[in-house]
């Protein structure tokens, strides 16, 4: 028996057992850090919340934020609506067609414009295009020590930098998902009826048939959180970023990512609850295309 055997082997034992230790740590301290990372921007929330009833507004400090986040967003907003209905035009038409149903088209087109696609692009462009501004401009602010300088004349920064936002995005939201929706609605119209040529009186008997108020409020409720969301994790991100330009760079990629994907699992739970909801109150389930 070779004496150098053992040795060997228990070496080898203890790489496995040092490697194995060493993924488990590291799963720990994600897990530690997930953990603490959620409960930094729920006590963030609360205290956004517990300032929002605390004291009035200042108009002067609310226009700005909504000019910014709702006015300057509709261009976007519009276009992107436009071009996703007709895109759902063009490519629901053959399938229709192949079953006979294209005077069907509008009624899929408008309802997935309206209780899914409508909130979730309005949401996807506002966290584009205004949260990642949120929080690369707090974050500016955080680095070169503007939100210090505020805490130390006695002013809540809470209060003055992350409540108008806040209000902003919640109540700004549905307008911008209306638009979205509406553009939409119209995009699909249009390239249906004057491309491939589907009578109009036809497109909106059925969508009329098909959709009813339920399915509008869906997606308005829907844009109530995605808003709120929105403006929590860009000014999160931003009061807590990094020292320099890197920083600052890092946290508007970071909030608009995860307020993306928090968009997404929000959408998802909201669908199921909602469609809950709506097989509750007409327990006959959906319409019938055919």
């Amino acid at each position: 028996m070779n004496s150098s055997a053992i040795p060997q082997s228990e070496q080898a034992a203890a790489n496995v057992t040092g490697w194995f230790a060493s993924r488990v740590a590291d799963v720990g301290d994600m897990a530690i850090t997930t953990v603490a990372g959620i409960g930094d921007v729920t006590l963030f929330a609360l205290r956004t919340v517990g300032w929002l009833f605390a004291r009035r507004q200042r108009r002067d400090v609310l226009m700005p934020s909504f000019y910014q986040i709702g006015v300057l967003s509709l261009p976007v907003i519009a276009l992107t609506g436009l071009f996703i209905g007709m895109v759902l035009a063009v490519q629901s038409y053959a399938q229709f067609k192949a079953l006979g149903l294209q005077t069907r088209l509008g009624s899929v087109i408008n309802l997935s414009l309206i209780r899914e696609l409508g909130p979730v692009l309005a949401a996807t462009m506002l966290a584009g295009r205004v949260g990642s501004s949120m929080a690369a401009e707090l974050g500016t602010m955080r680095v070169t020590e503007q939100i210090d300088a505020l805490e130390s004349m006695g002013a809540n920064p809470i209060y003055y930098l992350v409540v108008p936002r806040f209000l902003g995005c919640l109540v700004l939201i549905p307008a911008l998902t209306i638009m979205a929706d509406f553009m939409g609605v119209l995009g699909g119209y249009v390239y249906s009826h004057a491309i491939l040529g589907i009578d109009y009186h036809h497109y909106w008997a059925n969508s009329r048939a098909y959709i009813d108020s339920f399915d509008f409020f869906m997606g308005i409720f829907k844009s109530f959180f995605f808003g709120a969301a929105i403006a929590l994790v860009s000014c999160h991100h931003g009061f807590h970023c990094d020292h320099g330009a890197q920083g600052v760079g890092r946290a508007a990629t970071n909030a608009f990512v995860h307020s993306f994907v928090l968009i997404l699992v929000l959408d998802l739970f909201l669908g199921i609850g909602l469609n809950n909801v709506q097989d509750y109150l007409r327990p006959e389930g959906p319409r019938s295309l055919l």
